[in-house]
């Protein structure tokens, strides 16, 4: 028998196709219209939420029998925002520049609706190994929006990826590649409605290709 059984392995893979948090749950919605203009805070966001929400459900099914069903909600935030501070600590540390761009956003983890939302529905009833591949498999599928909407906004709001020319040069005189036949980068790509447009689109081909969501 391999490390997941069939049951635990659907944690994991769920919240990326059938049950993905931002497409089919509807959460999250806010960190994906305002970080989402560049690919590498959509994808550092991405990885701060996959820490804190796989360590916060395991720390929340470790405390699930002691804690007083009156201030479960507050032990709940306690624990997310003490990793939400070590997150922001540490991208102060080692990527000053990019905690900037993200600013409040990070904080604003503390309150997202797929972390608390685990700890309710799953990580207060179940233990700590299945907890544990929840809250991994929900912030993968959280964080594999975010990456996508991220790589489209960069690539034709700026015509980059993390940063590195991808179609060309864009300054008058010297054009090359895609800008030298005629391309011009959309700006309105890099403001926040398009990102709800993109989302939008995820979900119709989502929900194309699997007609029983369409029921849902």
């Amino acid at each position: 028998m391999g490390l997941l059984s069939k049951k635990d392995s659907k944690l994991i893979l769920d919240p990326l196709a059938d049950n993905n948090p931002i497409t089919i749950q509807v959460l999250g919605i806010c960190s994906a219209l305002a970080i989402t203009a560049e690919l590498k805070a959509s994808i550092v966001m991405a990885i701060s939420v996959l820490f804190v929400l796989g360590i916060g459900n395991v720390v929340i099914s470790l405390m699930r029998n002691i804690i007083p069903s009156k201030i479960r909600i507050i032990v709940q935030l306690v624990v997310v925002a003490a990793l939400v501070i070590i997150v922001d600590q540490v991208l102060k540390a080692f990527a000053y520049e990019l905690s900037k761009t993200l600013s409040v956003f990070v904080g604003l983890i503390i309150t997202n609706c797929i972390i608390m939302g685990r700890f309710e529905a799953f990580a207060l009833a179940n233990g700590p190994w299945r907890s544990f591949l929840d809250g991994i498999g929900n912030a993968a599928g959280y964080g594999l929006i975010l990456v996508i909407v991220g790589f489209f906004r960069e690539l034709l709001g700026s015509g980059t990826l993390l940063g590195f020319p991808v179609l060309g040069n864009p300054i008058p005189g010297e054009l090359s590649g895609l800008y030298a036949l005629g391309y011009e980068n959309n700006g309105f790509m890099l403001l926040s409605p398009m990102a709800l447009i993109v989302v939008g689109i995820i979900i119709w081909v989502q929900r194309s290709r699997n007609k029983a969501l369409i029921e849902d």
